[in-house]
């Protein structure tokens, strides 16, 4: 729906990548039905260097590379176009929205199992997000989209498919009702056409975070398909024993909302930074720096990270993934552990 209304409101001029056109409107079937679909090659440089020269021509392109595995082999071109605009003073924008499936969680074994964020928020010159929900997803996409920057859009795999809370403006409350509207029906789909909702203008600012959850005896920092399992966590820890968190969905990456996590910090004086990338050079990590150089004296406890194996890819079995990235339980524990360690 947010790219529905970027083609008709905000300007794109195209969506384009690996089966993202017709027939089957990308492999989560997120771009059925829009207007200015059509399939790239399988090819992640040519997708982005293709997104590049729209976007130098005039256009607002988005793209899609099929699954943030596959982005290592563009990470040359994604610096390239990172730079643009900076190198020109601002007088050559560089308005491409690259979307991609991000993390574990759908048994993807080694190949569609990658989390990209750490590698990303090295790629200086480029926004950097990842909803929770839907209706972060739509509101940060239509700010990607209105962005003279290179934006990159990683949506947690695992979420692709769950409900939100909360609707978006203009989404019918019937959910059967809107899959009716908007689902491409099986076999011949020649003739279909998705009918639309009237959705609204929605924006969820990049670099802005949410506080999903207050509370005063720790500091949870997460991101991406970890921000429903320490909801539940910070649910049940309270009813258990009390303790209440100040759970933070970051939302952005780059530029990310360091007031909010500082005001919590200075609150609560413990820290727990939980996401599923693997361990070595986290993006986590960069957070633990900052809040030890900026607030040591703020501390009770020392600040901690629960982050994913440092491994070379995730394996297929369920004993592997869930042995591979923090799970619910692991979440729990972290979470009890940070309320209560002696100050």
């Amino acid at each position: 729906m947010a790219l529905h209304y970027g083609e008709k409101h905000l300007g794109v001029t195209e969506v384009f990548g690996e089966d993202v056109g017709p027939p089957l409107g990308g492999v989560f079937t997120a771009t059925q039905g829009l207007k200015t679909t059509w399939n790239s090659p399988l090819d992640e440089r040519g997708i982005l260097g293709t997104a590049m020269g729209i976007a130098y021509a005039g256009g607002k392109p988005v793209c899609e590379i099929q699954f943030c595995d596959y982005a290592f082999n563009s990470i040359d071109l994604m610096k390239v176009a990172g730079n643009q605009r900076w190198c020109s003073a601002g007088a050559y924008p560089m308005p491409i929205v690259v979307m991609t499936p991000n993390g574990a969680g759908i048994r993807g074994s080694i190949y569609h199992s990658h989390s990209f964020e750490s590698w990303a928020s090295r790629l200086a010159g480029w926004k950097v997000v990842m909803p929770s929900n839907p209706l972060d997803a739509y509101g940060l996409m239509l700010a990607a989209i209105q962005d003279p920057n290179p934006v990159l859009v990683l949506l947690p795999k695992a979420l692709m498919r769950v409900k939100g809370d909360k609707l978006i403006p203009g989404e019918p409350t019937d959910s059967g009702e809107l899959g009716r509207r908007i689902d491409a029906p099986i076999g011949d789909r020649t003739t279909w056409e998705a009918n639309w909702p009237a959705v609204e203008e929605y924006i969820v600012p990049i670099g802005k975070g949410d506080l999903v959850r207050e509370g005063h005896s720790a500091t949870v920092v997460t991101w991406g398909r970890l921000v429903p399992l320490c909801a539940k966590a910070a649910d049940e820890l309270e009813r258990e024993t009390g303790h209440t968190f100040d759970m933070i969905d970051l939302r952005s990456i780059f530029p990310y909302d360091w007031d909010l996590i500082s005001r919590s910090v200075e609150k609560t004086g413990r820290l727990l930074i939980v996401n599923e990338d693997s361990e070595v050079t986290n993006f986590g990590e960069h957070l633990l720096r900052r809040v030890i150089d900026e607030h040591f004296y703020d501390l009770l406890v020392k600040p901690r990270t629960l982050m994913g194996a440092h491994l070379p890819g995730i394996g297929m079995h369920p004993v592997y993934e869930e042995n591979s990235v923090p799970q619910a339980g692991d979440v729990r524990s972290a979470m009890r552990a940070i309320a209560t360690d002696a100050a």
